[in-house]
């Protein structure tokens, strides 16, 4: 059995490009073809509670950031800030500048610390002010510390000068100095050195005893060219338990008076018979002890030696 054969042309390029003019044309007109629907869609952006979680998310960042705005604008009003510097608190080019009292809770590093020129400058503590000197490692070279009981200064020396530089006091670990013209002490009681003490001049108050006292040891005073003890408006009294020593190394002592009393000095037996007019010679000891000795025509004190043994 034979068939047929049939013949199919498929269209040419001219006949397609014609094709889809015409079926572009004829959709331009308006008629309505349906299309099968898309069966995967993409959704751009932000939706359901996501979206409201966003928005609240900024709305509270807005919250915070007025509320800050709003805190540092009170901090800045409340502190006194100003482009001069902060409250009493002023910058200069000189350093700062602060006004009225102000309270330190922790320890204040300074180089310099003064007051206006027209106030004085007032420190105080409930307990106690410390002001401390440091060098360049940090170790403590000078203290001043005021307490309630107690003023202590820890330095390798303390010095008082006037308002001319002039030292006025002085004080290190060898030597005390006082650079006045005049020490004056006005307690009862006098003052109490335990060591020697170097003064041209001690002198008591017009009307007034000046007394040198050792209650229990020696008292002893040494001067390079002399000692001058003078008393123009009463009298001048040595006492001793033991022995009184005057002793020149140079020169010779001398007893410059109407009148030289010693009362106490120890006599010797009866001189030459028929003597009643109760005359006495001072005789010397080899060692300095004094005698008395009754008066002759010629010395006795070789008859009233004995009193020498």
């Amino acid at each position: 059995m034979q068939g047929n054969a049939v013949t199919v042309c498929a269209p040419g390029p001219h006949e397609v490009d014609q094709m889809v003019r015409e079926q572009y044309t004829t959709t331009a007109e308006g008629t309505h073809i349906e299309r099968p629907e898309d069966q995967y869609v993409y959704k751009i952006g932000i939706y359901g509670w996501r979206k409201r979680c966003l928005y609240l998310f900024v709305l509270l960042l807005l919250i915070i950031l007025v509320v800050n705005l709003a805190l540092t604008i009170w901090i800045l009003k409340v502190m006194w800030f100003s482009p001069m510097g902060m409250g009493h608190l002023h910058v200069t080019k000189d350093g700062l500048r602060l006004e009225g009292e102000s309270e330190f809770l922790f320890p204040l590093y300074a180089k310099e610390i003064h007051s206006r020129m027209d106030s004085s400058l007032l420190l105080q503590s409930t307990q106690n002010v410390t002001v401390n000197a440091r060098n360049s490692e940090g170790e403590v070279t000078g203290r001043l510390k005021v307490g309630p009981k107690m003023v202590e200064v820890q330095s390798q020396q303390f010095q008082i000068n006037s308002k001319d530089g002039k030292p006025l006091f002085t004080v290190d670990e060898k030597e005390v100095v006082v650079g006045t013209d005049k020490l004056r002490v006005t307690g009862p009681e006098g003052a109490l050195f335990e060591h020697s003490v170097e003064t041209p001049l001690v002198q008591a108050d017009p009307f007034q005893e000046l007394r040198l006292e050792s209650p229990t040891r020696s008292l002893s005073m040494d001067a390079p060219r002399g000692i001058h003890i003078e008393a123009h408006a009463g009298k001048i009294e040595a006492l001793s338990q033991m022995d009184i020593k005057f002793h020149s190394s140079d020169g010779m002592l001398v007893l410059d008076a109407e009148t030289v009393c010693l009362p106490k000095l120890v006599q010797g037996t009866g001189g030459p018979s028929g003597s009643s007019q109760r005359l006495y010679e001072i005789c010397v000891c080899p060692d300095g002890k004094l005698y008395l000795s009754v008066a002759g025509v010629g010395t006795t004190c070789q008859e009233n030696s004995h009193v020498c043994l």
